[in-house]
């Protein structure tokens, strides 16, 4: 998806057309993206969450089609082969990729696109779709606290969560490639920060595609 390609028919408050945004939400597992991602989906309609396609198993409770697009190994790399995935990347044994066709259509139908992927993932959004691409990282308040929530959820054994807690280094370590930094201390004032956030970059000038033509019609002598 060249970045021409991301124009979307989505009208601003002024009535002309502007550029659908590619809003990334990044975090070490347990620092609160999904939280946040889920209270940003049910405040705004205005904009649909990017389902990746993951070979991992599905788990108690997902849906396929709704919390992934849940294939095998061979589709997964059939679909690399085929240049399928805007990004993709290979997290815990596992790959994970965000279907390009997916995105191109809810950008047509005049959404803008929410991801949760990592900073692997949110580089290579960035490559394809430069300045439709907006990056959150959401840091944890301290690594213990982080810790505690992992273990909090129930969900992973013990040895996974010190693996998470090992990869959360790692991915901390990348918090410059992001546009915005924040730490989710309060997970309320977090989502407050990433609706701000969200609502001031689509009223960027460059997104505004239709300013100009506004403009010169302004400028028209009556």
């Amino acid at each position: 998806m060249a970045e021409s390609d991301t124009v979307i028919a989505q009208n601003s408050a002024s009535g002309f057309r502007r550029r659908g945004v590619l809003f990334v939400l990044s975090s070490p597992s347990g620092a609160g993206k999904s939280t946040i991602s889920r209270k940003l989906l049910a405040d705004d309609p205005g904009l649909t969450m990017s389902v990746s396609a993951t070979t991992r198993p599905m788990r108690p409770g997902e849906q396929d089609g709704v919390d992934y697009h849940f294939v095998d190994l061979p589709k997964f790399k059939e679909m690399v082969a085929n240049h399928e995935f805007l990004e993709w990347a290979h997290v815990f044994d596992h790959r994970y990729g965000t279907p390009r066709a997916a995105v191109d259509r809810v950008l047509a139908s005049g959404n803008d696109v929410l991801f949760d992927i990592d900073w692997q993932g949110a580089q290579q959004l960035y490559q394809i779709a430069g300045g439709d691409v907006v990056r959150v990282f959401i840091l944890p308040p301290s690594m213990v606290e982080l810790d505690r929530r992992l273990r909090a959820r129930a969900t992973d054994p013990s040895d996974v969560i010190d693996r998470r807690m090992a990869r959360a280094q790692s991915e901390i370590a990348h918090w410059d490639g992001y546009d915005y930094v924040l730490v989710n201390d309060d997970v309320e004032a977090c989502f407050r920060n990433v609706r701000t956030i969200l609502h001031a970059e689509r009223l960027k000038r460059s997104r505004q595609t239709g300013l100009i033509g506004f403009i010169r019609k302004l400028n028209t002598p009556v």
